[in-house]
């Protein structure tokens, strides 16, 4: 995987977690096609529409999901199932490469942040489960922002920026969902964008 790096002079930079820094997406696509299954879906969840909704926050793509499917249920019981059932899953989780190492090369001379759609019991269960840990300090999630400010409002990035003491536009971002690169591209950050489907 070649990352293509924008010239410009950066102050922090920005990563998602999930299908940015460790390859994690397929584990969550088994955990919602599993959770929807127990809440009432009666085929297989569509693997396109779920990377399409990538970093947007979790209860909101159960609301999301059971609009599609035509299905009525609690998002909020679907997000619990979801994240039991990516949790059993999750022993020793597969770094993708080319961006870890980027991220632990700047982490030496500028400040870094996570900005994730994933709730924070996950994200860092994510991270020590990848040995990552140690080196993000700075984890934002949905629940740092206000209910429908997740990917792809802005909010999640701004406020990793904020936290880092960098202007927006100082900021580069990682990212490997259309919604989370809306996010950056709206607050006004420049994107990498990181294949997350091999």
């Amino acid at each position: 995987m070649q990352l293509d790096i924008p010239d410009g002079d950066f102050a922090g930079y920005i990563f998602d977690l999930d299908g940015t820094l460790v390859h994690t997406m397929p584990l969550h696509y088994l955990a919602w096609d599993a959770a929807m299954r127990h809440h009432g879906l009666a085929e297989a969840l569509n693997e396109d529409l779920f990377y399409s909704l990538g970093g947007v926050p979790t209860v909101r793509v159960a609301e999301l999901l059971g609009e599609h499917y035509g299905l009525t249920l609690n998002p909020a019981e679907v997000e619990v199932t979801k994240e039991k059932l990516f949790l059993e899953k999750l022993e020793a989780v597969e770094h993708i490469a080319p961006v870890v190492e980027f991220a632990r090369k700047v982490a030496a001379t500028h400040p870094i942040a996570i900005a994730t759609g994933g709730m924070p019991e996950v994200a860092e269960a994510a991270l020590r489960a990848a040995g990552l840990g140690e080196l993000f300090k700075i984890v934002v999630t949905p629940r740092d922002v206000a209910p429908g400010r997740g990917k792809p409002a802005p909010d999640m990035f701004l406020l990793a920026a904020e936290k880092m003491g960098v202007p927006p536009e100082k900021c580069l971002v990682f990212e490997d969902a259309e919604p989370g690169v809306r996010a950056a591209l709206a607050a006004g950050m420049q994107v990498v964008r990181v294949p997350s489907r091999r």
